[in-house]
């Protein structure tokens, strides 16, 4: 198969890793920066073109989008959805699933266990907001945030108002949840390919630090996903629509709560922890699934 892998960085690991296994498997493996490229948007012949040329031939199309390039990375992945090419995740599971708020909407309406959350505009109605998670010590997440940037810990209520009226005050979305204390700064990330939990890892905080993610410091190992977790990982990857997710769980109290679902994980961590061929997992998805040339979106809302 002639595959395309989008991405702005040849170099990352996972970019990297994506061209390697689909190459191993007899791939032909092109990295394409989505930002340079171009669209003709015609009923009788619609094309992607970059440095100049169309993009012809191709079977199939891994997205690897950046979260602040969203829209136009998006667009680009349905430019190749209307050609007829088959995508590792579709353009609607990818737009859905940066949206944090309609993500943990839409997954509330499957009845997917999640922390208590609470969104408001108004500024004056924050300690209503604060009472709804059951008071501090609670967190305060940015909702355009990423690895772990724009999330905070307030551990009183004074401290809540004064975080919530600042990012308000910046005219910030803010999306405000329970602190699960017993998850001890670490979470649970289960790689979803096809349905199937194919790795899980473990991954832990430094010291003094809440946040788990492997960009701030956070360590990762190897771990064995309860049924319940495994069950609630493959849940919010097809409620997403997703086809390849990395769903972050917490061990709360009250059974596995999903904090969120990523539509481009990183592959490096969940690879040197577990020593899984998840780039491999991935390109064996798109040979399963390619042909068929089936770009229906299987999510809802």
């Amino acid at each position: 198969m002639k595959i395309a892998i989008l991405s702005r960085n040849a170099k990352l690991y996972s970019t990297q890793r994506l061209r390697e296994a689909g190459e191993k498997r007899g791939h032909e493996m092109k990295v394409i920066d989505y930002l340079r490229t171009y669209m003709d948007i015609a009923s009788h012949r619609p094309k992607v073109i970059y440095q100049g040329k169309p993009l012809e031939g191709y079977h199939a199309v891994i997205p690897r989008i950046g979260a602040p390039h969203t829209f136009y990375g998006a667009a680009v992945v349905r430019q190749f959805e209307v050609m007829g090419v088959f995508p590792a995740n579709e353009s609607t599971a990818i737009t859905r699933s940066r949206d944090k708020l309609r993500s943990l909407q839409l997954l509330a309406r499957e009845g997917v266990g999640l922390p208590v959350s609470g969104f408001a505009h108004s500024t004056k109605d924050i300690q209503g907001l604060i009472n709804l998670v059951g008071g501090a010590p609670l967190v305060v997440k940015l909702l355009e945030g990423t690895q772990g940037i724009g999330v905070i810990l307030a551990e009183t209520d004074k401290a809540a108002q004064a975080v919530i009226e600042a990012f308000r005050g910046l005219d910030a979305n803010i999306l405000v949840q329970e602190y699960i204390k017993e998850a001890q700064g670490s979470d649970i990330r289960c790689f979803v390919v096809g349905g199937k939990v194919v790795a899980a890892m473990k991954r832990q905080g430094p010291p003094g630090e809440f946040r788990s993610n492997l960009h701030r410091g956070g360590t990762a190992e190897k771990v064995r996903p309860t049924p319940e977790e495994r069950s609630t990982a493959i849940r919010s990857a097809k409620t997403m629509g997703l086809n390849v997710a990395g769903v972050d769980i917490l061990r709360s109290n009250h059974g596995p709560v999903v904090m969120e679902v990523n539509s481009s994980p990183g592959l490096e961590g969940i690879e040197k922890a577990t020593g899984v061929d998840v780039a491999g997992k991935i390109v064996e998805f798109l040979e399963k699934n390619a042909e068929n040339g089936n770009t229906k979106d299987k999510g809802k809302g």
